[in-house]
């Protein structure tokens, strides 16, 4: 059985996942981001005990399959963005790539996304590249266009205007004052 699961944005979540669900006593198959595969079919009392565990770990459990389809999207926009999967084509736009993947039109997707988020998927898209840009100027390893580059912007000036837009502040400034205001992925867009 495959279990739906919100607020996985990272190989910790996978792990902590993972051993919520073991302590439990279930056989734990694959688990990845918004996934988690047990074996078998679970009762009422097993599903009621692996909602406590997951809730009382920040994760839920999602039952609505509309619910699944967002949190399905918004992992695989972290993929993308912060963990660089690449199994995005470098030349295919996000709105492609989603609909793709999802087996849905771009037009019911956004609309979903939106409905169900109060933002839209752009929206979601530049907030996680802004987290991680936050997270690479931190590091003080690469440059503006560096970042620029490896994101997907056109230029350092159109990733400096969006970054600006989003925080308030150029990338310079928010590293001089050494990289405060980042957010966690889960609270990323929301």
């Amino acid at each position: 059985m495959q279990l739906a699961i919100k607020n996985m944005v990272c190989d910790r979540c996978i792990r902590v996942v993972r051993e919520d669900l073991e302590t439990l006593g279930l056989t734990v198959g694959p688990v990845q981001l918004g996934t988690a595969t047990v074996e078998g079919e679970l009762t009422g009392e097993q599903l009621s005990a692996v909602k406590q565990r997951l809730e009382a770990s920040g994760f839920e459990l999602l039952d609505d399959p509309r619910l699944r389809l967002v949190e399905y999207m918004k992992t695989l926009i972290i993929d993308e963005i912060q963990y660089l999967k690449g199994h995005k084509p470098e030349h295919q736009n996000f709105s492609d790539y989603l609909a793709e993947k999802c087996g849905y039109e771009y037009s019911y997707l956004s609309h979903l996304f939106s409905s169900e988020t109060g933002s839209t998927i752009e929206q979601y898209i530049i907030a996680q590249k802004v987290e991680k840009v936050k997270e690479w100027l931190s590091y003080g390893e690469l440059s503006q266009s560096e970042i620029a580059w490896r994101l997907g912007y056109s230029s350092a000036a159109h990733l400096s205007n969006q970054f600006k837009k989003v925080t308030g502040q150029t990338p310079g400034q928010y590293k001089k004052e050494a990289g405060s205001g980042r957010k966690t992925l889960d609270r990323v867009g929301s």
